[in-house]
């Protein structure tokens, strides 16, 4: 598990949240998180004067829902979908029709 002196060392090499996460295989909340003692949902949020007191960012609330990756968009699954219409007659077949 990442520790807290892990996330800080990084924030303080200027990575933000989401290449902390990616560097440590965990959601760049969770790195929020750990690194400051804080929700990234908003939750429990301190004020603006004290976010800048202790150098977090003005929010955090982007880092609770990272996007998501399509898995069909991969470019393994479209090589596995190739060869098994290259090893499908009919599917051959019937994209000559086209």
């Amino acid at each position: 598990m990442a520790t807290r002196q892990q996330v800080q060392q990084m924030t303080a090499a200027e990575l933000d949240y989401a290449e902390i996460g990616r560097r440590l295989g965990i959601p760049p909340g969770l790195a929020h998180l750990i690194g400051t003692g804080l929700p990234a949902d908003g939750g429990d949020a301190p004020s603006p004067e004290e976010r800048r007191a202790r150098g977090l960012p003005p929010s955090a609330q982007d880092l609770s829902n990272p996007g998501h990756e399509n898995p069909t968009g991969r470019t393994t699954v479209h090589r596995w979908i190739a060869e098994r219409v290259r090893a499908d007659a009919q599917m051959r077949a019937a994209g000559s029709q086209v």
